[in-house]
Parts: C-alpha cells; sequence; structure tokens
C-alpha cells in the first residue's frame, strides 16, 4: 500500500511540475521555516531534534527550487526577538545553524549571504556565517540568503542609520539628507541590497501572518500559507504554492 501512495504521489507531482508555466516561476522565494518545535512535540522529540529535521528539509528545499531555476531564496531561520528566548533554547537552535550553513557552504552549489543583525549573536557563529559567504562568494549557482537574528524592524532601522552615516561621510547635512532621502536610497542600504525583492512568501505551520520578514521587501510580493509543519513539507506543497503564485495576477500596488 505504500508502494502505490508513493506513486500516486510521484504521479501527481508530475502533473504539477507539467502544469507549470515556466514564465511564471518566481525569480526570488522568501520562506519562513516555522513548525520545527512543534513537530518536535508531535514526534515525542527534544526541541533540537524538530530543528535538525528542519535543517534535514532545507538541503531539500533548495534543491526543488534548483529544478525550477529559481535565482535567489531567503531562509529566516532565526528572528531577532527568538534571541531573547531562555539561553536553553537559543543554543541548540544556533548549534544547527551554525553547522547548517557550513554543510551548505561545503556543498560549493550555492552564493551564502547573511542577513541580519550578526552583532547580536556569538561571536563564533558570527564568524561562521561570515566564513560560509566569503568561500561561496565567486559561486555562480542560486544565492541563498540566511535570515539569523533577522527582524524587519531592525533591518529598517539598520537601514536608514547606514544611510544616514554614509551621507555624513560625505558632507551631507541632516537637513540636506532630508530634502533628498527616497524609496531608493533607503533600498541601498537595506540586508538584501543588489537583489530582487521577493515574488513569492511561504510560511509552513498554518501560521498566516508575517512576524517582521522582509517588511519593505515583500510590499508587492504574493504570500503562500501552507497548513504543514516545515520538517513536514514535501515537494507537492511546494509545487502547489509555485502553481498558486503562478495562477495569481500580480498588481505590484496598481
Amino acid at each position: 500500500m505504500a508502494s502505490l501512495w508513493s506513486l500516486a504521489y510521484d504521479l501527481y507531482e508530475r502533473r504539477l511540475l507539467r502544469s507549470l508555466p515556466v514564465d511564471k516561476i518566481p525569480h526570488h522565494i522568501g520562506v519562513m521555516c516555522d513548525g520545527n518545535r512543534r513537530w518536535a512535540r508531535g514526534a515525542g522529540e527534544q526541541v533540537e531534534g524538530g530543528y535538525l529535521a528542519g535543517a534535514d528539509k532545507i538541503e531539500e528545499f533548495l534543491g526543488w527550487c534548483g529544478q525550477l531555476d529559481v535565482k535567489v531564496v531567503t531562509l529566516w531561520l532565526l528572528s531577532s526577538d527568538n534571541l531573547a528566548r531562555p539561553t536553553s533554547e537559543v543554543e541548540p537552535l544556533m548549534r544547527v545553524i551554525d553547522d547548517l550553513v557550513e554543510e551548505l557552504a561545503s556543498t560549493g552549489r550555492w552564493r551564502i549571504h547573511p542577513v541580519g543583525a550578526l552583532d547580536l549573536l556569538p561571536s563564533a557563529s558570527a564568524a561562521r556565517l561570515k566564513s560560509a559567504a566569503d568561500t561561496t562568494s565567486d559561486v555562480e549557482g542560486m544565492t541563498v540568503n540566511v535570515a539569523v537574528a533577522y527582524g524587519g524592524r531592525r533591518e529598517l532601522a539598520d537601514a536608514v542609520r547606514s544611510l544616514m552615516l554614509d551621507r555624513a561621510a560625505e558632507g551631507m547635512t541632516l537637513e540636506e539628507l532630508a530634502d533628498v532621502i527616497d524609496v531608493e536610497h533607503i533600498a541601498e542600504h537595506l540586508y538584501t541590497r543588489g537583489q530582487p525583492d521577493p515574488d513569492l512568501v511561504i510560511r509552513t505551520s498554518g501560521e498566516q501572518r508575517l512576524g517582521g520578514f522582509l517588511l519593505w521587501q515583500s510590499a508587492y510580493s504574493e504570500f503562500y500559507f501552507c497548513e504543514a509543519l516545515w520538517p513536514d513539507f514535501r515537494r507537492t506543497d511546494f509545487l502547489r504554492a509555485i502553481r498558486s503564485y503562478a495562477a495569481r495576477e500580480r498588481r505590484f500596488g496598481q
């Protein structure tokens, strides 16, 4: 019976894949990898077991994106708010993230780009993230933004602060900056500067809120909310999200 179900899913996935219009595949996908702790509770595992199961899903997910020639993926792994949780919760997650990022970098398949307030992280973790970025900087494959210690409000504050410091270094006064500042100036100082904004944002676990994820960049994104917990997220779920995106008429605020 299990093999029959497997065959049925395989046929269904192939049909989904064939139905996707090539010209409507998102260039940039943001993912809120939610539900790891709930998965652990349901599976009778320790919390770290849920984090490990979620990490195992990451490389598989990136492979699915690569098959569709997605150019950029942003993975939200740890929010800046999460860092306020008890150390007993944060430390296991940081261990998993550190190992995951190193593993992704070691494959040589993706360009790793950390996004977040790395100064809030333990120095060893920040160093490992920066090392992964340095060792993959010449990789020509998909860019993978690893959002760690990330918060949308913090990103906007950092962007404005960076903009003000840059202009001050050029001799511009605060009044002069206020006269000329526009949205493009701020965009040039975001963690994702130089990248396209996400076309599609996926959140797993049934939660239907952004929680501060890519606040600026997702202004015109399409959203897809999935009931599956992140470790249970299947290729079928992914293809359904892409199918839903492809069927929509994007208006970009118009």
